[in-house]
């Protein structure tokens, strides 16, 4: 059986099918990248400079209270951790009567985030849950309402093992 020539014809389709792949393979890569992680930190940088202004003001204010605020968390081994939070006024005497919220954020994929609801244990404590947490470092993000207003914030990078 005779070998068919190589022609003009053929050495063209061969490289438009060859770039085509790389394109496509491309394409495809690009899109699951930007889909996956944005990289950003905010939804909205624009909205975020908008209120940076008001960020400023409450970091002041939060100053100018001298709240000692401390917080421990600890990963259980069934993948559970505990979350007790210890707020006292500049006078050294227990804040009672807060809504404290706190978050685990993980820094590398916001969709793993996880939100821990705290209870007021008296004596300036609160204490919460969260499941399923995995090992690794999170963001801990510690949030305290008064009348709906937001009188504390804070936020640290922790390990859990």
């Amino acid at each position: 059986m005779a070998a068919k020539p190589l022609t003009g014809t053929k050495v063209f389709l061969m490289l438009v099918a060859f770039f085509g792949v790389v394109i496509g393979v491309n394409v495809t890569m690009m899109k699951l990248a930007i889909a996956t992680l944005p990289g950003t930190d905010v939804d909205s940088p624009y909205a975020a400079g908008l209120t940076y202004d008001r960020e400023i003001s409450a970091a002041q204010d939060q100053a100018a209270r001298k709240w000692k605020v401390s917080a421990h968390i600890e990963r259980r081994a069934d993948g559970n951790a505990v979350l007790q939070v210890e707020a006292r006024d500049a006078a050294g005497q227990p804040v009672s009567g807060l809504k404290f919220g706190g978050r685990l954020e993980r820094p590398t994929d916001k969709r793993a985030d996880l939100a821990v609801e705290l209870a007021e244990a008296g004596g300036g404590i609160y204490r919460g849950n969260a499941a399923s947490v995995a090992p690794g470092q999170w963001d801990l993000v510690i949030e305290g309402d008064a009348r709906g207003e937001r009188v504390f914030l804070s936020r640290n990078r922790v390990i859990l093992n």
